[in-house]
């Protein structure tokens, strides 16, 4: 059997064009609950607690070295950029984590009641 020939049967399953079709119904949802947590559950959460804005929120561990001036007359210092722990952006990440995780466990316990029935 060629490469080709066994590449299409293989393409052509049911099973792989369903996995494709998840796929891409996943990251659109991903997309979704990524907005919904940073547009609709953040900002309230961010007033309760006297208006923080999560995303913002990160700790400095060195601050950024420009490059000395031309007209310096020791050896110009190489520019480096900050090191920043965003803790604030992992918050919003695990959030959205929980509610996908939270939405995926829902649709298989109601798959599994509807194949129960």
């Amino acid at each position: 059997m060629s490469l080709v020939k066994e590449f299409k049967e293989f393409a052509m399953r049911g099973n792989v064009i369903d996995m494709a079709v998840g796929i891409v119904i996943g990251a659109a949802f991903g997309k979704i609950v990524s907005s919904f947590v940073a547009d609709v559950v953040m900002p309230p959460i961010g007033l309760l607690t006297g208006g923080v804005d999560f995303s913002d929120k990160s700790i400095v561990l060195k601050n950024a070295v420009e490059a000395a001036p031309a007209t310096e007359t020791t050896a110009a210092v190489a520019a480096s950029p900050a090191v920043v722990l965003n803790y604030g952006t992992f918050i919003n990440t695990v959030v959205d984590f929980l509610i996908v995780a939270f939405a995926i466990f829902v649709v298989i316990k109601l798959m599994n009641a509807a194949k129960r029935k």
